[in-house]
């Protein structure tokens, strides 16, 4: 136990890559405004642009749906695509159960204090170290997850292709973004409550895709839990929140919400 213990504390915390890290603006991979803001006008256009084309195909011709396709292309198309689901949420359960546990082992490591959890001493945090680190793998998956959307347009379900969803994973990316450039306050409880949601709720994504009887049944109760679980997120955010305030008024300097000093 002790040995597999030691093992994970080495390879998310301890190893170089993850005890060196530093986020180094315009020189880290992704670390520039340049950078995100390409990401996202590609993200935005693609998906304006093959939303636009969809819909204009399928009104124009509807025999081109697929929803008109022989049955048994239809069940080939829908046995891929719930793969493919499948995987992509899976694969996003692992790194987000990975994130949560790195920074939640990272945090204990490097916090030199409680407070230093909640409110970064101004000036005295600059973003490296293993929490940095995962903050920057954070911000990374962000651009993994626009994978929801090409899901959802090869999926033709068009309905579910919100302007909330949309708008939700092009301001996230931009959130983890100012996390790592500001050395931002909340990093650490922020990044491991909501890696925790995002694995209750790809494994929920997950357990859809597979579609399998027995699944079926219990699905509306494990989707009443990742409600609860994502509305205990929220209640966690608020409550960090006041405690960064409570430490910050009055008290020594700390990082505020725009990474400026206080």
């Amino acid at each position: 136990m002790e040995w597999a213990v030691a093992n994970v504390r080495y390879w998310l915390v301890e190893h170089p890559t993850v005890r060196t890290f530093e986020w180094r603006s315009g020189r880290t991979w992704g670390a520039s405004p340049l950078f995100l803001a390409t990401t996202l006008f590609a993200y935005v256009s693609i998906t304006t642009t093959l939303r636009y084309f969809i819909v204009k195909s399928t009104a124009q011709n509807p025999s081109t749906s697929p929803n008109t396709s022989p049955p048994s292309v239809l069940r080939i198309i829908s046995a891929v695509l719930r793969i493919i689901s499948a995987v992509h949420s899976l694969l996003l359960v692992l790194i987000s159960l990975t994130m949560a546990l790195g920074c939640a082992l990272s945090t204990i490591t490097q916090a030199p204090d409680v407070r230093w959890i909640f409110c970064f001493p101004a000036n005295h945090t600059p973003p490296r170290g293993p929490v940095f680190f995962w903050a920057y793998v954070f911000y990374l998956s962000k651009i993994l997850e626009f994978g929801d959307t090409a899901l959802i347009l090869l999926s033709n379900s068009i309905r579910r292709l919100t302007f909330l969803h949309v708008y939700h994973h092009t301001v996230v990316l931009i959130m983890c973004y100012v996390w790592l450039e500001a050395a931002q306050s909340l990093v650490p409880v922020a990044l491991v409550t909501n890696a925790a949601v995002h694995v209750v709720m790809y494994l929920y994504y997950a357990v859809c895709a597979l579609g399998a009887a027995a699944v079926e049944e219990g699905r509306h109760g494990f989707a009443d839990w990742a409600v609860c679980v994502q509305l205990f997120s929220v209640g966690g955010d608020a409550l960090d929140a006041f405690s960064r305030w409570w430490w910050s008024y009055g008290q020594s300097k700390r990082r505020g919400l725009k990474g400026k000093d206080e």
